[in-house]
This record gives structure tokens, C-alpha cells and sequence, in this order.
């Protein structure tokens, strides 16, 4: 009888991404040259029930031929990004009568997926640009707040609304949520009066600036987002940050940058003739939450009551979470 399989000991994971990650272990070398299999169980680490199984019991989750390790692991399970992972393996040798010898399970080692990658965000902005619909003219950008927080800004804050850290709302591998702080604003018109909307789902306040203020040859405009709440309409969020800011130190390496004065969802344009104005555009067919990575003052604007309902409360987007159905939205690498 063929002497046992040794506990696999050492468990590392390196190189890992929002849907694969590479396993290594270490194993004697009388081992190395008789495994002809790795089992990998994989569960989440918040899953109240954690389906670690025993191989004569349940079908395994992933059974792969032994190969060098490091061993990538991608497209066996759909790994969902920025989310806490259990992960344990099992070598086997596999016997003439299609059984397996196989050692004990290693210690189980956590890791966590990391956030969409470039190349993700870029598939995702592909997706929001089939929504955007046309472009409509627009002139400020806007704030609704209740007055406690106007007041709080006046009071204690100098008049400066400050960034406050990116919520988790939207898609869960967007690098901007939890790490990127900013002050959300809103830009978006009705078709008919081409003014803001009057109603609100935030407050009875509403904070306008001039869109000059915001949009201008001074800043860059990132893609963040793109997402949906189980509604028929898409939100897109955009970051604009001023060139050589923090913000903008950020966004450079995580995020697509869009052109200013040619893209789907929010453009800038320069007076082509004198005595011409400037001219601000915003995507009609989608809600565009646009994050200003810099504190904002009041004296910047004006702060006037809304006419309409402030009470829509189904429509606000704090921490709201993604429909992982929507096929509009969503990409194959997770929500």
C-alpha cells in the first residue's frame, strides 16, 4: 500500500484580482512527483453555512489535474470582488479504479478579491455608453440636502462642504467605494423646463453652482460606474477631480479618463465664436452622480428651497446595492 499523502502546509495566495488568484503550498518532493490531483475548496467567509467538504461525501468543488504550482484559479467559481474568501486544498493520487488517495485538508487561509481592474471598468463604461442617450444642455450643478446639514456646514465647517469617503452603493469592485473621498453632485434636467427637477429624494435644500465652477479645462473626468437598483433606469458616476489634486493622483491609475469635450456623459465645451457662452452637456437617458473630489464653499453658490416632493425616498442611492440581474449593466467579472 502506497505510503500516505502529507497534509499540504504553508498555504500562500498572490496575484490576486477581482476574479482569480493564484494558490501554492508546500509538499515533499516524494509527494510532488505523485500527486496527480489538487482538490481546492472554496467558500465565502461570511457564508453562515461553509460548505468545506469531505471528498467520499460530497462532489468536490474544483478537482484539477496537479500542476506547477503557483496554480491559477480563474473561472471555476464566479468570485465576486472585494469579498472576504476561505480557501483550503487537499492533494490526491488518483488509483487504477478511478478512486483517490488523498491526504488531509490543509489549514483553511482567508484572502480577500481585489477591485475591478482597468480592463473591467473599460467594459463597464463600453456597457453605459450603449444608455446615454442624447445630450441636453445644462448650467449648474446641484446639491439637495436637509437644512441640518446646511447649517452644520455654515457652523462648524467654514462654509465648506468637505469630501466625505465614496459610500458602497453601486457596483462592489468600483476602486472609488470606501477609498475616494469627494462631495456628490447632480446635473441632471427635465426635458421640458431644462432646469433641475423639483423634486428630491435628499432634502428640501438645494446647494446650485455655476458649472463653470466645477467643469472647466482645470479638472479631469474619470469613469467610476455604472449600475442599476432593480429599476429600469442607470446611474453613472463620474469623478471630477482638479489636474495635480489628490483626487486626481488617484483616479489616474484606477480609473478610464474621459475627454472633456467629447464623451457620452458630460461635456465642457469652449465658445466657438466671440460673445458665445460656454457650453455644458449631460447625458439624457441616464442619472449622472458626479463626485467633486475637493471641499466646495457655499459662497461658491446659492442654497434655495425645492418646490417639489423631498420625500422620494426610493429613489436615493446611499449604499444601495446593484442588481446582479441586470444585463444591461453588469460584467462577467462580478457585481
Amino acid at each position: 500500500m502506497d505510503a500516505p499523502l502529507s497534509t499540504p502546509t504553508n498555504i500562500q495566495i498572490c496575484e490576486v484580482t477581482c476574479d482569480s488568484f493564484r494558490i501554492m503550498w508546500d509538499m515533499p518532493p516524494h509527494d510532488t512527483t505523485r500527486a496527480t490531483h489538487f482538490f481546492i475548496d472554496l467558500s465565502r467567509k461570511d457564508s453562515r453555512d461553509p460548505n468545506r467538504f469531505k471528498h467520499r461525501d460530497v462532489p468536490t468543488k474544483l478537482v484539477a489535474k496537479a500542476v506547477p504550482l503557483p496554480m491559477a484559479v480563474r473561472g471555476h467559481w464566479f468570485l465576486s470582488p472585494r469579498t472576504d474568501y476561505c480557501v483550503a486544498v487537499q492533494t490526491a493520487v488518483r488509483q487504477p479504479d478511478g478512486d483517490y488517495q488523498v491526504s488531509e485538508w490543509s489549514q483553511v487561509v482567508e484572502f480577500c478579491t481585489g477591485d475591478y481592474a482597468m480592463e473591467h471598468l473599460q467594459q463597464l463604461l463600453d456597457k453605459a455608453k450603449g444608455s446615454t442617450g442624447r445630450l441636453l444642455k445644462f448650467s449648474v450643478f446641484y446639491r439637495n440636502q436637509h437644512p441640518d446639514y446646511f447649517e452644520y456646514v455654515r457652523t462648524e465647517c467654514g462654509g465648506l462642504m468637505r469630501p466625505a469617503l465614496k459610500d458602497c452603493s453601486g457596483s462592489h469592485g468600483s476602486p472609488i467605494n470606501g477609498k475616494l473621498h469627494g462631495v456628490f453632485f447632480s446635473c441632471n434636467t427635465e426635458f421640458d423646463t431644462g432646469l433641475p427637477p423639483k423634486d428630491s429624494p435628499y432634502g428640501p435644500l438645494r446647494f446650485q453652482i455655476p458649472a463653470r465652477h466645477l467643469l472647466n479645462p482645470n479638472v479631469s473626468l474619470y469613469f467610476a460606474d455604472f449600475y442599476c437598483m432593480y429599476t429600469a433606469y442607470h446611474y453613472v458616476v463620474l469623478v471630477l477631480a482638479p489636474a495635480g489634486s489628490d483626487g486626481d493622483a488617484f483616479c489616474r491609475t484606477r480609473l478610464p479618463r474621459l475627454d472633456l469635450a467629447s464623451n457620452p456623459f458630460l461635456t465642457y465645451s469652449e465658445p466657438q465664436r466671440q460673445g458665445e457662452e460656454l457650453v455644458f452637456c449631460h447625458a439624457s437617458d441616464v442619472i449622472l452622480e458626479v463626485l467633486f473630489t475637493e471641499p466646495v464653499h457655499l459662497d461658491g453658490g446659492s442654497v434655495e428651497n425645492i418646490s417639489g416632493h423631498h420625500q422620494l425616498k426610493s429613489l436615493t442611492t446611499a449604499n444601495a446595492k446593484k442588481d446582479p440581474s441586470c444585463k444591461v449593466c453588469n460584467i462577467s467579472v462580478g457585481r
